[in-house]
């Protein structure tokens, strides 16, 4: 009895740090780069996606299924999630492109869940702690995606941010160059206008 109790809070701790890792992408302009699992009938995959820098900051996102119909397209997206239940078994494959792009290579980052996550048999008897478990699980990925969303916009903003601050420090240079030039043609029109010409 203790020995089961033990091994379920030990199964239980890992499915809560079993976290998607995310992963991130490189997508060169007029190319495209798709991904591939291995899905059973009955699994709940989501599919999360965000441009972190390059372009305009969209991408282009599909998911098709084995026989390679289209269950899901995003044109030009910054940022998306998408969620489905497997309907059969077979390799479902999502794809990231940037064929809109002539001259931007964007960086994506992405993470999968619930392919590694065996489907839910709906005779077996559930426990409630797994439930629990299972729900702290499904909580700690929306806030680890939350998460990773923030850290890229923070590095587009302190892009933007130091892009700005550059222009500002140039135009304040090219500012103070036409200060002191316009001081230097003051003082030699001045010199220049009290000289006394003598006419021989």
């Amino acid at each position: 009895m203790l020995s089961t109790w033990i091994s379920r809070v030990a199964v239980a701790l890992c499915a809560l740090l079993a976290v998607a890792a995310a992963m991130t992408v490189r997508v060169p302009p007029y190319d495209q780069q798709c991904f591939f699992e291995d899905l059973v009938h009955g699994q709940i995959v989501s599919v999360s996606f965000q441009v972190g820098d390059g372009g305009n900051l969209d991408i282009d996102f599909w998911v098709s299924d084995p026989d390679h119909a289209i269950m899901h397209i995003v044109n030009r997206e910054s940022t998306g999630t998408y969620t489905f239940t497997v309907a059969k078994d077979g390799r479902y494959s999502y794809c990231f492109s940037n064929q809109m792009s002539s001259h931007h290579e964007k960086v994506v980052q992405f993470s999968v869940t619930g392919a590694d996550v065996p489907p839910v048999d709906p005779k077996a008897i559930v426990d409630p702690v797994m439930d629990v478990v299972n729900e702290l699980s499904r909580d700690i990925h929306a806030i680890k995606e939350e998460q990773q969303y923030l850290v890229v916009r923070e590095r587009q903003h302190r892009s933007t941010a130091e892009d700005i601050n550059t222009r500002v420090m140039w135009w304040s240079l090219f500012q103070t160059a036409m200060l002191v030039a316009v001081c230097l043609f003051q003082v030699y029109y001045l010199k220049h206008f009290f000289e006394v010409k003598r006419v021989v």
